[in-house]
């Protein structure tokens, strides 16, 4: 009869903290493993929790422990929580797999503890600060303007029109980055103005600030109960904010042509005005004429006409003994 007494094994917390969450902003968790621990094992003195964990009473150890010396540590019963370096300690990790796998070594139980979880748009800041570096050492990015970029914001908007379209989830997904690196390009060029520079952090607050004043029946003590609510909630507050002189005011000239002739319709429809196109016998009187009706059924001409742009070239491709289904 075995009356040997068991071995205490210890246990080894893995304790893990997003760097996008302020240092310092742990859960009760992992402070609860901080405080009740042996010992608390950290390999890089200059990790972004230490300040904090020595003002909270914790001592901490500057020490890279191999494997074996871990799995040491712990006899007895100990528990051993480790702070991770900010590129993880793979040797640690492979060399505690390793010796769990060999069956020669009683192994601690072994914890992973998540500190602090990233918040919805954490990976935001990695774009940022990516954006920033790139900026700042990439010899194309570094030279460019709002003004050479316009063009890209024009292709990539395209292309994600293009992807929803297309029904194509992944590149929807893709090219929905490719809109949102504009608009991170844009404010990080506009940091380094020398008159009037603002930020990724202005551009965010102007639209939150703007969102949540055109949405009273949120955010304040409007009612909507219908969408028409909610557009005619949109379009007054517009009005009051831009104080415009025409309907017309703040419409691009410069988007393609039956987008225009739509929204131009579309203001005139809202604001209750007669105002028929013109009556005329060229191309673009006609083209008008057929993008106001559009319009006025509830068709977006542009889609319209891109659907149908698509059927011409599916019966190109087929005309040429080319698959359709077979695109670049």
């Amino acid at each position: 009869m075995n009356t040997e007494a068991p071995v205490e094994t210890g246990r080894v917390v893995l304790l893990t903290a997003s760097h996008r969450v302020a240092p310092g902003l742990l859960s009760w968790p992992a402070w609860q493993a901080l405080h009740g621990a042996d010992r608390v094992l950290c390999p890089d003195g200059d990790h972004p929790q230490l300040p904090y964990l020595r003002e909270a009473g914790v001592a901490v150890e500057l020490l890279r422990p191999s494997a074996e010396e871990l799995v040491e540590a712990c006899a007895g019963g100990r528990t051993v929580v480790v702070l991770p370096s900010g590129e993880g300690d793979r040797a640690l990790t492979d060399g505690l797999a390793r010796l769990a796998g060999s069956g020669r070594v009683a192994m601690p139980d072994l914890e992973l503890l998540p500190g602090s979880y990233d918040l919805p748009g954490a990976r935001l800041l990695d774009l940022v600060q990516v954006m920033d570096r790139i900026r700042r050492e990439c010899p194309w990015s570094s030279r460019q303007t709002h003004e050479g970029l316009a063009k890209y914001g024009i292709e990539e908007a395209y292309e994600l029109v293009e992807a929803i379209e297309d029904g194509d989830r992944e590149a929807l997904r893709e090219e929905l980055g490719d809109v949102l690196l504009q608009v991170v390009f844009h404010a990080r060029i506009a940091e380094e103005d020398a008159e009037e520079p603002f930020s990724v952090d202005d551009v965010a607050a102007t639209i939150v600030e703007k969102l949540i004043h055109r949405h009273p029946h949120v955010f304040g003590d409007a009612t909507a109960e219908t969408p028409e609510d909610v557009k005619a909630h949109w379009l007054r507050t517009k009005a009051v904010e831009k104080q415009r002189e025409s309907v017309t005011d703040g419409v691009p000239l410069g988007q393609p042509g039956l987008a225009l002739a739509a929204k131009l319709a579309s203001r005139v429809r809202t604001a209750g005005l007669d105002v028929p196109p013109p009556a005329g016998d060229g191309i673009g009187d006609e083209l008008l004429a057929l993008a106001v009706r559009a319009e006025a059924a509830g068709v977006d001409p542009e889609a319209a006409l891109r659907a149908a742009g698509r059927t011409y070239r599916d019966a190109i491709r087929a005309a040429e003994g080319v698959d359709p289904a077979d695109r670049d």
